[in-house]
């Protein structure tokens, strides 16, 4: 049997079986989904998004690192990657201070290293802000700034 018709079988057979332990109230659904701060991604200020998921409004530049491209053809699908040499770094942040809603993603850290690879949507040319919290609850941050040429969240 061909490797990937198992890996979409198995998959298929877990999402059912997920969906019928839902629909006879085996499972809520805020049990299978995972734990997000709700109203830190529908403010519209960084700063209290910032304050909302790390607990301060500020961050020492340094010990961040953000690869993107310093023109995005297509504000849609901009990849970045934030990077830390931080060993102790407990959550990892990605603001776009100039989208409707600035906190794009966070990231918990279990012992792992603090490396974090996507793709964005920016609504025009900004600085994406990366921000690590480390174990005593420092905050560390980097900008970069992404000129869009086209798209995004506005067009």
């Amino acid at each position: 049997m061909n490797m990937k018709r198992r890996v979409f079988l198995r998959g298929t057979l877990t999402a059912s079986a997920i969906g019928v332990a839902v629909g006879a109230g085996l499972l809520t659904p805020q049990t299978v989904l995972a734990a997000w701060p709700k109203d830190a991604f529908d403010t519209k200020n960084m700063k209290k998004a910032m304050k909302m998921v790390d607990g301060a409004e500020s961050a020492e530049n340094g010990h961040v690192t953000i690869h993107a491209p310093d023109i995005a053809e297509n504000g849609a699908v901009v990849p970045i990657t934030v990077t830390s040499d931080l060993k102790d770094a407990k959550t990892l942040t990605i603001f776009t201070p100039h989208n409707p809603f600035p906190l794009n993603s966070s990231y918990e850290l279990v012992d792992a290293m603090p490396y974090v690879s996507t793709r964005i949507k920016l609504a025009k040319s900004m600085k994406v802000v990366g921000v690590v919290r480390d174990s005593n609850g420092k905050l560390y941050r980097a900008s970069k700034k992404i000129k869009v040429t086209i798209g995004g969240c506005g067009g």
